[in-house]
């Protein structure tokens, strides 16, 4: 995959006018390389891994991407990496500055893994993830999750897709 390339989102399936119904196809066993990418950062809050605001943030933030013209479907991607049992971060990928929003960038090489199952699964995925990383020679360090729909969206297509991203 080119240098910053992301798989395709294919956001034309809404039937819930919510989160778009995700197509995995082409998502897993991908290698991404990030050489600066451009990334909105948010932080939540979560009591014990149980997100508290993630839906205003991810609402707000989304919102200002839209409104900066900053969203597009062939770079769309949202890494979460949970810091605490108390607070998780989010990068929303993004190809300008989108005003009100911290921007950062990421660089690294990682591999792609997509999953089907309850949110309560993630820490086997986590595990899952770090033997990939192992696989392939590197040191387990970050692993980022892409929650492609959120658990109405998710109850309402019978299918709740999750990317695991794994620095190598």
């Amino acid at each position: 995959m080119d240098i910053n390339a992301v798989p395709h989102f294919d956001d034309t399936d809404n039937t819930t006018g919510c989160c778009p119904r995700f197509k995995p196809e082409g998502w897993d066993a991908q290698e991404l390389r990030f050489r600066d990418k451009l990334f909105v950062h948010a932080t939540t809050r979560s009591a014990m891994h149980m997100p508290l605001n993630m839906g205003s943030v991810f609402a707000r933030v989304q919102d200002n991407i839209a409104e900066a013209g900053a969203y597009d479907a062939d770079n769309f991607i949202v890494l979460s990496l949970e810091k605490s049992p108390w607070s998780a971060e989010h990068f929303f990928a993004t190809d300008k500055v989108v005003d009100g929003e911290n921007m950062t960038t990421l660089s690294g090489d990682f591999v792609t893994r997509v999953f089907e199952g309850p949110y309560s699964k993630v820490r086997d995925w986590h595990s899952d993830m770090a033997e990939l990383v192992r696989a392939k020679g590197s040191t387990p360090s970050d692993t980022y999750f892409f929650y492609t729909t959120c658990p109405k969206c998710a109850k309402a297509y019978g299918e709740n897709y999750v990317v695991g991203v794994a620095r190598l």
